[in-house]
């Protein structure tokens, strides 16, 4: 075998392995440097915040000492002037007095705000009919609503709107002396938002209601009620009669309304509206617009007309109904987009119920069935059928599309009088 003669080279460079071989360096100086500094600009920071807080200190006394002084003028006592030495009185009481103050002067009551020709003064209409102003709680099965009533007669009846009592199954009416009474639907009318009331009481103070067909435009009225609920109950707000006859389109129907801009509220519903004769000229009944709308609206409240009011609660009381409303004969509610995929049924009113005797009822139609169409309007709602139905007349004959197991069928209904019973 051959030897192989290896040779190394004499040089170093500081490389061993995998790193240098050199010791490392000292920086121990540059690191207390930086301390140093980190330390001196902290207490820079420091003595800059406490500076500032003197100054805050020093400016915000300064300003209260230049701050107008106000204060009663009162006359220095018996005593304060004994102590006062008689040649350096003038001197003492002056430097003693503020340089400004502010006498309060004994205020007169309130003017009474009296229309010209008559009448009596806003205080005078509230003291008048806030007893007969109630408050209404009401309690359905899955809802609650409250609003405000007006007393009709001594013995118990009060009037209201009827969307505040729509669907309760318990109603409870609060007098202005705190007595607390269930309250009985004696009847409801949709088409006018009326409803009519009564509780086991003899003792009622009822209201004076007066002719609204003699109203002008710019007459003063006022209203009283439980704007927001019972917790804001007796609130009295004012103005003026801003139209008269006005149509507005309520859930598919025309009412002929008294416009006011006098500030109503969710719970002034079927509340008083009333002249400067302390005389209730309607039954409020609505507003447009809110600060939450888009539209920003204000001052746009309406009030049913007294003789309208007289018309519907006259008929209540003697019969429990209105003459001549008709109806189909079915009621119903919608049925969520969920319901209608689960169980693959069309968008519609779902029928809960079918009035015995009715057309409805005679031609077979059944609770379980939907309603889809009367005529040419597509029904998804109890709302879309009593509009639909508002415009046609007892004993007219209308054409419906119901959906029955699986199949839609074209029936003919004859449309009936609306004849509820409350029991």
């Amino acid at each position: 075998m051959s030897e192989r003669n290896h040779s190394y080279s004499d040089w170093d460079d500081s490389v061993y392995g995998t790193g240098p071989t050199d010791p490392p360096k000292n920086r121990g100086a540059l690191v207390a440097l930086m301390l140093i500094l980190i330390i001196f600009l902290c207490g820079i920071v420091t003595m800059l915040g406490l500076m500032n807080i003197r100054l805050f200190q020093e400016l915000n006394t300064d300003k209260q000492q230049d701050e107008l002084a106000i204060s009663f003028t009162t006359e220095p006592t018996q005593n304060e002037m004994d102590q006062i030495a008689p040649t350096e009185a003038p001197a003492a009481i002056a430097a003693s007095t503020p340089s400004a103050t502010m006498d309060l002067q004994a205020a007169p009551k309130g003017v009474d705000n009296i229309p010209e020709g008559g009448g009596l003064s806003l205080q005078e209409i509230y003291t008048r009919n806030i007893p007969s102003v109630v408050s209404l709680t009401c309690q359905g099965s899955r809802s609650s609503s409250s609003g405000t009533g007006v007393v009709l007669s001594a013995d118990g009846y009060i009037v209201t709107n009827a969307h505040v009592v729509e669907n309760a199954l318990t109603i409870s009416v609060q007098l202005t002396d705190d007595r607390t009474f269930t309250a009985r639907l004696v009847g409801c009318d949709d088409i006018s938002d009326l409803a009519v009331l009564r509780i086991d009481c003899t003792d009622l103070t009822p209201a004076q209601f007066g002719d609204s067909s003699t109203l002008r435009v710019g007459d003063t009225v006022v209203a009283i009620g439980d704007p927001l609920g019972a917790a804001f109950r007796g609130t009295y707000t004012n103005g003026i009669v801003s139209a008269i006859n006005r149509d507005v389109d309520v859930n598919g129907r025309t009412m002929t309304l008294i416009q006011t801009n006098a500030a109503l509220n969710s719970g002034n519903s079927g509340g008083p509206l009333i002249n400067c004769y302390g005389q209730v000229i309607g039954i409020n009944t609505m507003k447009i617009g809110a600060f939450t709308d888009d539209a920003g609206v204000e001052g746009l409240g309406f009030a049913i007309p007294s003789t309208q009011v007289k018309e519907i609660v006259d008929q209540i009381i003697s019969q429990g109904y209105v003459s001549g409303r008709p109806t189909l004969g079915i009621t119903g509610e919608s049925l969520s987009t969920f319901y209608q995929h689960y169980y693959r049924m069309p968008a519609g009113l779902y029928i809960t119920e079918v009035e015995a005797g009715s057309d409805a009822d005679s031609k077979g139609i059944q609770e379980g069935d939907m309603l889809l169409y009367l005529g040419d309007t597509r029904i998804t709602s109890m709302d879309d059928l009593k509009a639909a139905v508002y415009d046609c007349e007892v004993g007219q004959t209308v054409d419906v599309i119901i959906y029955h197991r699986g199949q839609q069928y074209h029936v003919e209904l004859t449309l009936g009088e609306d004849v509820p019973n409350y029991g």
